[in-house]
């Protein structure tokens, strides 16, 4: 079966399913660049044509370029021209107040020296804290990048849905928002989804199987106790505190296994193709830090949830909390139990 595709403007393609960088920025493990590479084509001969990275990875950017370089010395410049690297532009925290448009310039501009193009194909956009700095003159500078030709498609990345509203309506159009959206966390539904409907933007989609948690590995386990192994599964837990806890956690995974059976694949398979179902969901980011799990990916696309599979989530899903606050409310408070855990200055080691 041939992975689905949608398009994000004229003449831009992308694979329903995205292959994540972040696993391969280190965090994770020892990272073997020619192998990385091995397995980055191994996904685009495959039929994810599509990668995720961005410029606080640390060589990740880096890694995406000579992917890009050796698919072409491979396959061709035809073959390379449906290969499609979203990038972000993610200013460090402490720098808001004194960003200029030279440093932003010089910061997209180095993106694009790494992945080895002249132009960016798609720039998201993410600003910390909205009380420091300008974001709004940022992205208007972004826009001026793209109008030079430096930058194909403007995007977003965990924006709220009044931010992207005042962009759109500054003139700032956003092809895409990247948005943390998965069965435990429904956030984008209360009133991003219908801003997107409207302006006419699509989501491209990270955590929908919550760092793991929703896979196999965790069904029928006991509630973790004490300091998870990763900042991740961390983050996720506090997630599935604010769904509902635990048992019901449990009951989810118990119903993906039912539906999984009658597919012949894995929780995470369905847990991430039931998002792609979701109204204006683009694609799904699937992180992976080699090919062990490519098959699997590539089922994310094939998998097709009937009625009645829908039916059965969202009888687990009506007893579940919603959680507080618009997209990424939750992690912008950094004194909070979410933010506390996030990093903020990711570039320092380029400054």
């Amino acid at each position: 079966m041939t992975l689905p595709r949608t398009t994000l403007a004229p003449g831009y393609e992308i694979s329903r399913v995205i292959r994540g960088g972040w696993q391969l920025a280190g965090g994770h493990g020892q990272i073997d660049r020619a192998e990385a590479v091995e397995d980055l084509i191994a996904a685009a001969e495959a039929g994810i044509t599509t990668f995720d990275c961005a410029d606080i990875y640390t060589g990740v950017e880096e890694i995406i370029g000579a992917f890009r370089a050796e698919y072409a010395n491979r396959h061709g410049a035809e073959a390379l021209s449906r290969i499609r690297v979203h990038t972000k532009c993610v200013p460090d925290l402490d720098k808001l107040g004194r960003l200029t448009r030279p440093i932003l310039r010089e910061t997209v501009a180095r993106s694009a020296t790494r992945l080895g193009v002249q132009r960016l194909d798609l720039v998201q956009f993410h600003w910390w804290d909205y009380a420091q700095g300008d974001w709004l003159q940022a992205a208007h500078w972004l826009k001026e990048f793209q109008d030079e030709g430096l930058i194909q498609l403007l995007s977003g990345t965990n924006f709220d849905t009044d931010h992207v509203a005042a962009m759109f309506d500054a003139g700032i159009r956003l092809a895409t928002l990247q948005t943390q959206y998965s069965l435990l966390d429904r956030r984008p539904e209360k009133r991003m989804a219908g801003l997107a409907a409207e302006r006419g933007m699509q989501f491209l989609c990270y955590g929908t199987v919550a760092g793991g948690f929703l896979s196999d590995r965790w069904l029928g386990q006991p509630d973790p106790e004490g300091e998870m192994e990763n900042r991740s599964l961390t983050k996720y837990h506090l997630i599935i505190q604010d769904f509902g806890g635990w048992d019901l956690f449990q009951s989810l995974l118990e119903t993906l296994r039912t539906i999984a059976d009658a597919h012949g694949c894995d929780v995470a398979t369905v847990a991430s193709a039931a998002v792609l179902t979701r109204p204006q969901v683009a694609g799904v980011i699937v992180g992976a830090r080699n090919r062990s799990h490519l098959a699997a990916n590539l089922q994310v696309g094939e998998v097709t949830l009937s009625a009645a599979d829908t039916a059965a989530i969202d009888t687990v899903l009506a007893q579940a909390r919603q959680l507080e606050g618009d997209v990424y409310t939750l992690e912008r408070d950094r004194h909070g139990r979410h933010g506390s855990i996030m990093k903020y200055n990711l570039n320092k080691e380029e400054a």
